[in-house]
């Protein structure tokens, strides 16, 4: 049987850091680099899942007394759905029906509602609208729409007898006019 002989290192310095043992200082350093590098990149605050609000059913049934005249303007009735009150503020829903004829000067003023989310789903008739981004839209019945969160928009006609449901998330929020 034939001897092997030993490699030797390429160079002399690779040869004296491959066999050199890391004296417990540089492996104390060593490791201690090494688990902030994993801590900082692996061990992120896992984000916290907030609690669902209990909800409950809600039904609604349409019914002509269930329209007030009391609700963010003056030219619309508005039925609620009983959404709002069924989840504890998550969300809201209604069926609004703008008074006609449309008057301009009261309906088309500039705003925005600071919610997370806004749908609009036209039942009947038309409404036109005006969106920052989008311009004039003429919306009819079975049209809808989104609207993002803070977008400026504005109502600029609508027929007699539209009818809209309207769902938005959260049920309590703020809206704020803009001066032109």
């Amino acid at each position: 049987m034939a001897k092997r002989k030993a490699k030797k290192p390429a160079s002399r310095a690779a040869g004296k850091g491959a066999a050199q043992k890391k004296s417990p200082a540089r492996k104390a350093a060593a490791k201690s680099s090494a688990r902030k590098k994993i801590e900082s990149r692996g061990r992120a605050a896992a984000p916290v899942k907030q609690a669902r609000r209990k909800q409950r059913i809600a039904i609604s049934h349409q019914r002509e007394e269930d329209f007030k005249a009391d609700g963010l303007r003056a030219y619309a009735q508005y039925r609620d759905l009983g959404i709002a009150a069924a989840t504890g503020g998550l969300a809201q829903a209604h069926v609004i029906r703008l008074i006609g004829p449309c008057n301009p000067e009261e309906v088309s003023k500039l705003h925005f509602h600071d919610v997370d989310f806004q749908m609009v789903y036209v039942l009947k008739g038309w409404v036109k609208t005006y969106m920052e981004g989008q311009g004039e839209t003429m919306m009819q019945q079975g049209s809808a729409w989104t609207q993002p969160p803070r977008i400026r928009h504005m109502i600029l006609d609508y027929s007699d007898d539209v009818e809209l449901l309207e769902v938005i998330l959260p049920a309590e929020f703020k809206t704020v006019e803009l001066t032109t």
